[in-house]
């Protein structure tokens, strides 16, 4: 069986007025879209667009779940309870998968976004309580989400669970994502190959110039980069050209 993997985008990240990202001519190009809540952008006009989207093109259906903090951009970190990241979570993909479903389609699965994602993946409790909200929304709704951390707390309720990498964004020594304070444009042929090694040999360079291993079933690519269409087209191409199947997660996870 050939190698199968999804490639996630986030999406949805218009509010009001004010537009980020090129949705439209991106969605063609990927299999799973993080579609964003309301609280880091997004808003319910936006919301329902981008599900019709993603229903239009075939596109894998995620809620990108996030702290509310417009202004931040979901990345400042909030002082927050377990409780509190399960009521968040639960809101926030309840209501994305109410537009799913009134499009005809369904919740696939949640993904946080920011400081919830790096705060929920280096915190045991607070993964535990985002994968007990996920459980809440279904069976087959799945977590994606890197680190150690979130394939033992997503078994222990029963939620699928999908190791995710980077592919435009580099990683430290540690293993920890280099964020960029605004997003960058990067070379599409370079993080095409990026993509190919993480997908065919589970490694990536840091930046101190090591292999960093780690195996995935979903690469992420950043929608809100100026040339984000270019990257997502080459690095499908250079996939397909090395026999790797771009599928939507929920078919990358019923392979394993």
């Amino acid at each position: 069986m050939a190698r199968a993997i999804d490639i996630n985008c986030d999406m949805g990240e218009s509010f009001g007025r004010w537009t980020l990202g090129n949705d439209a001519a991106l969605m063609p190009l990927i299999t799973s879209a993080n579609i964003a809540c309301g609280w880091h952008a997004g808003d319910p006009a936006t919301m329902r667009e981008t599900v019709r989207l993603a229903v239009e093109h075939g596109v894998g259906i995620g809620a990108h779940v996030a702290f509310p903090d417009l202004l931040g951009f979901g990345r400042r970190r909030m002082d927050v309870s377990p409780e509190e990241v399960y009521e968040y979570t639960l809101y926030q993909a309840g209501a994305l998968q109410a537009f799913a479903q009134a499009a005809g389609s369904r919740l696939q699965h949640v993904k946080p976004h920011g400081a919830f994602y790096v705060m929920c993946s280096q915190n045991q409790e607070l993964c535990e309580a985002l994968c007990r909200a996920i459980k809440a929304l279904g069976d087959d709704v799945a977590l994606v989400m890197m680190g150690e951390i979130a394939p033992r707390a997503a078994a222990a309720v029963g939620v699928p669970h999908a190791a995710e990498g980077y592919v435009d964004l580099n990683y430290n020594a540690q293993g920890q994502l280099v964020l960029e304070r605004r997003k960058q444009a990067w070379d599409p042929d370079e993080v095409a190959r990026r993509a190919e090694e993480l997908a065919l040999e589970g490694r990536i360079r840091t930046v101190d110039g090591t292999d960093l291993h780690a195996q995935v079933q979903t690469i992420c690519i950043h929608g809100d980069a100026p040339n984000a269409p270019d990257i997502a087209r080459r690095v499908r191409e250079r996939l397909t050209q090395a026999g790797v199947e771009v599928r939507p997660l929920r078919e990358v996870l019923a392979r394993r």
